[in-house]
C-alpha cells in the first residue's frame, strides 16, 4: 500500500490496491502482495506465466504455470530431452510426479542436501540465474514493478505485454 491514505473531503473507506490474486506477503509485514510464477526457456525468454497472492506456496503454482505455456512444446526424445531446472522450493513428490507426467527430465536439488555434499559434475553450472534475470527484465517495466492495477486481468495483460516485448527484443525485431 502506498500513500498516506488521507483525504481532503472527510472520512471514507480506504481502498486497497491489488484486488484479486493478492495476499499477505510473509516477508514484508503481511502487506498485500503478488507472486509471479514464471517459466522461461534456456535463454531466458518467457514461456509461461501465472499470477497469484504472495502467500501462495511455489509448489502450488507449478501446474497452473505449466498449463499456461503459450508455445507448443516439442515432444521429448532421447536425442532432445526436455529439462526442467527448479530450486529447492519445488522439492515435493507432487511436483516431481507432475513434471514426469509432462515428460521433463527433472533437475531439482533435494531439501536438506548441503551444497558441499553434492557431487561435483565437471562443466555443470546452476541455471537459476536465467529466471532471476528474466524477473529483472520484467521489473524494468515501471508499470510492473509496483502493482497499481486492482483487477488481476489488467495486471496479467501488462505482464503478457512485457513478456511479448522481451521476446521480440530477443528475436531481434526491435534492433
Amino acid at each position: 500500500m502506498t500513500g498516506s491514505g488521507r483525504l481532503w473531503m472527510g472520512p471514507s473507506p480506504r481502498r486497497r490496491l491489488g484486488g484479486k490474486n493478492t495476499g499477505p506477503n510473509p516477508t514484508d509485514r503481511r502487506k498485500s502482495g503478488t507472486k509471479r510464477s514464471l517459466l522461461v526457456e534456456a535463454n531466458g525468454i518467457p514461456v509461461g506465466l501465472v499470477v497469484d497472492g504472495a502467500n501462495r506456496n511455489d509448489m502450488k503454482l507449478t501446474k497452473p504455470t505449466l498449463e499456461n505455456i503459450m508455445v507448443e512444446k516439442p515432444e521429448p526424445s532421447s536425442d532432445a530431452p526436455q529439462h526442467m531446472c527448479m530450486d529447492k522450493g519445488y522439492d515435493y513428490p507432487e511436483v516431481r510426479e507432475l513434471l514426469e507426467d509432462w515428460g521433463y527430465t527433472i533437475h531439482i536439488p533435494y531439501r536438506g542436501e548441503e551444497v558441499k555434499k553434492r557431487k561435483k559434475i565437471p562443466g555443470y553450472r546452476a541455471r537459476h540465474w536465467v529466471v532471476e534475470r528474466t524477473h529483472s527484465w520484467l521489473n524494468r517495466f515501471r508499470r510492473l514493478l509496483i502493482r497499481w492495477e486492482k483487477k488481476a486481468e489488467n495486471y496479467l495483460a501488462m505482464l503478457h505485454l512485457a513478456c511479448a516485448w522481451i521476446t521480440f527484443r530477443a528475436a531481434g525485431f526491435f534492433g
